[in-house]
């Protein structure tokens, strides 16, 4: 299963590769890792793109979860071959940015949808299984805050 998460909301600025994320794009990075913790997702690994803005969003989603951020340079923008770079990942978790997230759930899918900041999408054997904003992540996540 492949578990596709664009990027959280970053800063303007330049250069293009080290704009970090916003304190709003923190937190939702960080309810997103909250809300796969209550979901009991289990992740193989995680790969992200090398742009500071989807390691921060990688290395906050992924902490609750206790997995390793791995930079992938394929994430990084340009198309790329999603089912390789998961090979070996059962269940892997791509951290990226659109349009290229867009594409490849289309060509996986044929499903043509837009993710959105911190945006998930779910593809499993060639189906779309779940797509999730991040207010729908943080409906989910909000359940474990109340019960903590």
């Amino acid at each position: 299963m492949l578990w596709l998460l664009r990027h959280a909301e970053a800063a303007d600025g330049v250069p293009d590769a080290e704009r970090p994320l916003t304190p709003a794009g923190i937190r939702d990075a960080e309810v997103t890792g909250q809300a796969l913790a209550r979901l009991s997702v289990k992740l193989d690994g995680c790969l992200t793109s090398p742009k500071r803005r989807a390691v921060q969003t990688a290395e906050r989603a992924c902490e609750p979860l206790g997995l390793e951020v791995v930079v992938e340079p394929a994430l990084a923008g340009e198309p790329f071959d999603a089912e390789s770079l998961a090979a070996g990942l059962e269940n892997a978790l791509l951290v990226g940015h659109d349009p290229s997230f867009t594409d490849v759930i289309e060509q996986l899918t044929g499903a043509r949808v837009k993710l959105t900041k911190c945006g998930l999408a779910v593809v499993d054997r060639g189906r779309l299984r779940a797509l999730l904003r991040a207010a729908h992540l943080a409906a989910i996540a909000q359940d474990q805050r109340r019960s903590a």
